[in-house]
């Protein structure tokens, strides 16, 4: 008779014991974590609220005074809103800037810059930056950059010979200048981004018989948009406020621009303050009302870049 021995199975150890955290509760304090950055907000928000009020309390000052009589401001402190409002100031300055034709002048000028800057600006920047391993291209790019440190009044008496021998004192010269003397920066900005892009994107374009030129129009240029978006921004604020390049360039007083056309209310002994506040407000409103409206592609495009 056959007996069964049973093998006694060995047991596995027993499992270690999983120590699961509990879950903080949603607004709990952890090591002091909530607190600083909460510190950091309040900081960011109070620096924030400072960089805004010396943004509107000029605004509103330049708004109250707009809309007074002479006798008003003379009679108030400037920070009260005055009434009855006065809104003559406003045709008077229309008239006395010849508004229609600075507006124009200035809005040929500032697109025109805008286009030929974001054209000229990123065709050099990425031939640069695709060769910057090779001398030539190396100290093209360091020369440029070395114009940033040149300051505009050492080169403004020779700048006013040349644009009148060349016949560059007309608004089209204004264009050339500003693409010009804004190439430094411009370049500066789009080298370090298309140098993140990815050249296999280009190689294989090329491997498709794409050329050089359909390469940079087809696959760089779409994705320069942030880029563009900020230098756009740049070459905008700059050619639609700038005051010194039109002042010593143009000579005629058809070609001036709304930054020119405001000398006009500064006297020899006295200033009409009241005329040219609304004059000022009158050349800062075309530029804010485009802003409103593209503020969304605006601020899309330089955040995209800021992340890249």
């Amino acid at each position: 008779m056959s007996s069964s021995v049973t093998t006694p199975i060995e047991e596995a150890p027993a499992t270690r014991a999983l120590v699961v955290p509990r879950k903080r509760r949603l607004g709990a304090p952890s090591g002091g974590d909530d607190s600083d950055t909460r510190r950091t907000n309040w900081w960011a928000t109070a620096l924030i609220a400072v960089c805004s009020l010396t943004v509107i309390v000029p605004l509103y000052l330049a708004v109250a005074v707009a809309l007074k009589t002479p006798d008003q401001l003379a009679s108030g402190t400037g920070f009260e809103l005055p009434w009855p409002i006065n809104w003559g100031n406003f045709a008077v300055a229309w008239e006395r800037t010849d508004f229609p034709q600075a507006l124009l002048n200035t809005a040929i000028i500032t697109v025109g810059s805008v286009v030929f800057t974001l054209l000229t600006s990123s065709l050099v920047a990425y031939a640069l930056a695709r060769n910057l391993h090779r001398p030539f291209f190396k100290g093209v790019f360091y020369y440029l950059l070395a114009a940033l440190f040149i300051p505009f009044p050492i080169i403004m008496l020779p700048l006013v010979k040349q644009t009148a021998l060349l016949g560059l004192d007309t608004p089209a010269g204004m264009i050339i200048l500003y693409t010009i003397y804004g190439l430094s920066l411009n370049i500066f900005i789009y080298t370090a981004f298309i140098r993140s892009i990815p050249i296999e994107l280009e190689e294989a374009a090329r491997m498709d018989g794409a050329s050089t030129f359909r390469v940079f129009r087809q696959i760089i240029f779409p994705l320069l948009m942030p880029m563009n978006a900020t230098v756009g921004i740049l070459t905008c604020v700059w050619a639609w406020n700038d005051f010194i390049m039109p002042l010593v360039v143009l000579t005629s007083p058809s070609d001036r621009t709304l930054s020119l056309a405001q000398y006009v209310f500064q006297g020899q002994y006295n200033t009409d303050y009241t005329v040219a506040f609304a004059s000022y407000l009158m050349a800062m409103a075309p530029l804010l009302i485009v802003y409103i409206f593209s503020q969304r592609w605006v601020i899309s495009g330089v955040m995209r870049g800021s992340i890249k």
